[in-house]
C-alpha cells in the first residue's frame, strides 16, 4: 500500500510555505466548532480543492492523530505541514492556525481582567452553529465510502457509532476498534503463531509535575503545569476541563471556579483550538507572560509528537498488522465524528430559522462549493440580522 507521501496526486508538487500561511492563517480565523468542524474544513481545503492528498491519505492522518496526544485538528494542520513542505512546513502551518485563536483569546482575556467580564457571543453562534453542521455532514458523506470500505469497517465503524451514543469513551472504542480489525483480517497469522504485535506506550510521568497546592505561580511552574496536560490529554475540550480544574482550581489554587468557567467559554466561542484556553488562563494567572508561557506549553507536544511518529507512519502503514489496526481506527474516527454531528445537531438546531441555515449551508457547500470560510462567516452574520429583529 503506498504511503502519504506517495499519494500526492502527480500534478500537485510540494508546496511552498506562504500557501501554507495562507490556509491554515485563515482556517484559524474561521474555523468554529471544535476538532469534527476543523477537521471538515481542513478536508474541504486540501483534498476537495487543492488536491494535496487524497481521502485515504487525509484520514490515515487523522487516525494517527489520534493515537497520540493532545488537541486533533491542531496536529492534523501540523501534519499536513509536514506533507506539504517537510519540517519547516510542519512548523508554519501549526503556527499559522494557533496564531489567530491565540490573538483573539488574548484579547478577550485583556478586557476579562480589565473589566471582570467575558463578552457575549450567543447570537454569533447561534448562525455560526448550523454551518459547522452543514460542514461536517458534508465531509463525512465524501469520507465514507474511503473510511469503511469494505464489509469489516463498516461493521465496526457503526458498532462504535451506536457505542458512543451510549457513552462509550472514546479511547476505548479506538482501541477496541484497531484490535477487532488487527484480529480479524490477521486470523490466520494469529492462529499459526506467525507475526508479532508489538504495543507502544507513552509515558506521560516524565513530565514533572508544576508544584504542591496553592503554590506561588512561576512562569516555570505555569509553563511545566500546560506542558504536562498537553503531553497527556486526550479527548475532548470536557476533558481539558477535567485536567485544568485539577491542576489549577484544586491543586494550585491559582483560578477559581468561576475563572476557570469563563476561560473554557472564551475557548469554545473563538475559532481555532480549545486549547488556546491555556492563553486565557496564562494571561489571568500572570499576565501576557504567562499567555505566552501557557501557549507555548500546551501545544509544544503536539509538535513532538507529530515531528516523532510522522516518519514511521508510512513504514507501519504497509504493515499487516499495524495497516489493519489504524483501518480500525480511521472507522472509528469517521463514527466519532458521526457522533459528535449528531451532538451538534441536537445543539445547534434548536428552532426553524437555525434549521434554514443549515440547510442553506448544505446546499451551498454541495450544489454550489462555496468555501467553508465564507459560509462560516455569513452564519454569523445571519445570526446577528435574526437577533436583531427578535
Amino acid at each position: 500500500m503506498a504511503d502519504a507521501a506517495d499519494r500526492l496526486p502527480a500534478p500537485y508538487p510540494r508546496g511552498r510555505l506562504w500557501e501554507l500561511l495562507l490556509v491554515f492563517g485563515r482556517l484559524g480565523f474561521t474555523a468554529f466548532g471544535g476538532p469534527a468542524a476543523h477537521i471538515s474544513m481542513m478536508h474541504d481545503e486540501v483534498v476537495t480543492r487543492r488536491r494535496w492528498l487524497d481521502d485515504r491519505a487525509f484520514l490515515d492522518l487523522v487516525a494517527a492523530t489520534n493515537l497520540i496526544p493532545g488537541p486533533n485538528s491542531t496536529e492534523l494542520a501540523i501534519h499536513l505541514g509536514r506533507l506539504r513542505a517537510g519540517w519547516k512546513g510542519l512548523l508554519v502551518a501549526g503556527a499559522a492556525f494557533i496564531a489567530p485563536a491565540v490573538a483573539i483569546v488574548l484579547v478577550l482575556a485583556w478586557a476579562y481582567v480589565e473589566y471582570g467580564t467575558t463578552p457575549t457571543a450567543e447570537a454569533l453562534l447561534y448562525g455560526i452553529s448550523p454551518v459547522v453542521i452543514a460542514i461536517v455532514a458534508q465531509a463525512l458523506w465524501k469520507l465514507a465510502p474511503t473510511a469503511a470500505e469494505d464489509l469489516l469497517t463498516r461493521i465496526v465503524a457503526l458498532g462504535a457509532f451506536v457505542l458512543y451514543l451510549v457513552g462509550v469513551h472514546e479511547l476505548v472504542l479506538l482501541l477496541v476498534a484497531g484490535l477487532v480489525v488487527l484480529a480479524v483480517r490477521n486470523a490466520g497469522r494469529l492462529r499459526s503463531g506467525a507475526g508479532s504485535v508489538v504495543a507502544v506506550g507513552l509515558l506521560p510521568g516524565l513530565v514533572p509535575q508544576a508544584a504542591n497546592a496553592t503554590a506561588d505561580a512561576t512562569l516555570l511552574r505555569l509553563f511545566l503545569t500546560f506542558l504536562k496536560i498537553g503531553s497527556v490529554l486526550y479527548g475532548s475540550g470536557y476533558v481539558l476541563l477535567a485536567f485544568l480544574r485539577t491542576d489549577l482550581v484544586e491543586r494550585l489554587g491559582w483560578l477559581t471556579e468561576q475563572q476557570l468557567l469563563d476561560a473554557v467559554a472564551i475557548g469554545q466561542f473563538t475559532p481555532g483550538p480549545l486549547f488556546t484556553t491555556a492563553t486565557f488562563v496564562g494571561y489571568v494567572v500572570l499576565g501576557v507572560p504567562g499567555a505566552i508561557v501557557a501557549t507555548l506549553g500546551i501545544f509544544l507536544p503536539s509538535f513532538a509528537f507529530v515531528a516523532a511518529t510522522a516518519p514511521i507512519l508510512p513504514r507501519l502503514r504497509r504493515s499487516p498488522w499495524f495497516g489493519a489496526a489504524l483501518d480500525g481506527v480511521v472507522a472509528a474516527s469517521f463514527a466519532l465524528m458521526a457522533g459528535v454531528l449528531v451532538d451538534f445537531t441536537r445543539a445547534a438546531v434548536v428552532d426553524v430559522p437555525a434549521g434554514a441555515i443549515a440547510v442553506v449551508a448544505l446546499v451551498a457547500l454541495v450544489r454550489f462549493r462555496v468555501n467553508s470560510a465564507w459560509l462560516v462567516l455569513a452564519g454569523g452574520l445571519a445570526g446577528l440580522a435574526i437577533d436583531a429583529v427578535r
